[in-house]
């Protein structure tokens, strides 16, 4: 398999002092270190920004942690050639990295609106150097912002960052159909696809020669067209190698049902797959090695929430490590991604990040960054997901295999979290 060129562009160690003085309290720079929250926003041309909040540093001999990663951008060729390329007239003359500080915070308390103030402004050019494909420093240390940081006497504020290039290759890959038309996977490599794998998609109960069986709930008593009205269940999918081999799998262990009351898939009773591989010491035989759980979030445009944890040790049940929680637009799709610089919000303490699929329990502390995508279509639409893997976390084609598994389980959550019909006549028989 031959990745893609991938540059991570990584802003970390962030911090904001005074120049000249251990005091951050002055009118003259809009800071108060007491009553008003220095916040970021980071931005370069052609991509959302990112905020990231800013630590005082009250100590003059203080620096911030450097493997604290505020912010990270994903480059690919064509990003790259863009920012390289001549502005239009109504950019800058050339593309810049810019991190705007703020004192304060956007909109008011008990209201009252709050202004937020600038602070100062960092650029960094894009250069020749972003596109070499090599790890490089552009960055590190204290540097002066804001207006007075030229005024004698006065004190201005400095920042501190550093900005960081790395080479960050990725695998990708394609359902050429829909999940549950059982399609082929290609690998793309420009204009190439490469087959890779196959996706078996099953929705009937499995047979008693199944090795899935052991892990498959005893539970399915009762007619097929009751069990669409009222509930999903049986769904499997199963990953196959070039030789026709499983090599990966996913299959719901908690049915997709509406809540009391209403006729969704709540976030108090989630659906869940279950993510298996097989077991090298048992031949025949299926190991757990991720859930994920889905639900449906109602507002003016429905949210799926979809929430992955991995599975230590190989237990099913306790020992699992949240790695994941995304929400995806309901019409209109969107992207789950395991990235442990990006925050997620329902996480305690910062996501670890694991070495490969394979070794997936393994974490390190250190060795952030993307592990991998999925980027399906909302309802009703085909989806053909496309899934970005970080080569670091692969070491072998069964390591690919285990996410396409898990991509197949978050396309097809879009499908059994739809609202569930409240009557149905007798003489509808179809299933959605």
């Amino acid at each position: 398999m031959d990745p893609q060129a991938f540059i991570r562009l990584s802003i970390g160690s962030l911090g904001l002092r005074l120049s000249g003085t251990t005091t951050l309290n002055s009118t003259k720079t809009g800071i108060s270190a007491v009553s008003s929250p220095c916040v970021c926003e980071i931005r370069l041309r052609g991509f959302p920004v990112q905020t990231s909040s800013i630590p005082y540093i009250s100590s003059p001999e203080a620096t911030p942690d450097i493997h604290n990663v505020a912010s990270s951008f994903y480059l690919e060729e064509s990003d790259l050639k863009a920012l390289l390329a001549p502005a239009p007239c109504f950019y800058a003359a050339h593309a810049c990295l810019e991190i705007v500080v703020y004192t304060g915070r956007k909109g008011g308390h008990c209201g009252v609106g709050i202004k937020r103030q600038q602070v100062g402004t960092f650029k960094l050019e894009v250069g020749p150097e972003w596109g070499e494909g090599k790890p490089a420093i552009l960055f590190n240390g204290w540097i002066g912002i804001g207006k007075n940081k030229l005024e004698t006497g006065k004190p201005g504020a400095e920042l501190h960052l550093r900005v960081k290039l790395d080479p960050d290759p990725r695998y990708v890959f394609q359902f050429e159909d829909k999940t549950k038309l059982s399609p082929q996977i290609v690998q793309l490599q420009g204009t190439i696809k490469q087959p890779i794998f196959s996706c078996e998609f099953s929705q009937d109960r499995v047979s008693p020669v199944d090795p899935l069986n052991n892990f498959w709930s005893s539970s399915f008593d009762g007619s097929e067209l009751e069990v669409e009205k009222r509930e999903r269940k049986g769904w499997k999918v199963k990953i196959h190698d070039l030789s026709g081999s499983a090599v990966a799998a996913a299959f719901i262990t908690t049915p997709f049902v509406p809540s009391t009351g209403c006729d969704w898939v709540a976030k108090s009773n989630p659906g869940a797959w279950l993510i298996v591989r097989p077991d090298i010491c048992r031949p025949e035989s299926w190991q757990p090695w991720g859930k994920l759980e889905a639900w449906r979030e109602r507002g003016i445009r429905d949210s799926i929430c979809c929430r992955f944890h991995l599975l230590s040790e190989g237990q099913e049940c306790g020992g699992d490590l949240l790695m994941s929680e995304i929400l995806i637009s309901a019409e209109k799709g969107g992207e789950f991604y395991i990235d442990t610089d990006r925050q997620v919000q329902a996480a305690a303490s910062p996501l670890p990040s694991p070495r490969s699929s394979g070794d997936f329990a393994a974490l390190s502390p250190v060795a952030g960054g993307f592990v991998m995508s999925c980027r399906v279509q909302g309802e009703g639409k085909c989806s053909k997901p496309l899934v970005q893997l970080a080569m670091r976390h692969i070491t072998c084609v069964e390591d690919a295999a285990i996410f396409m598994a898990l991509a197949a389980a978050v396309d097809l959550s879009i499908e059994a979290c739809r609202p569930f019909r409240r009557k149905l006549r007798r003489s509808t028989r179809h299933s959605w």
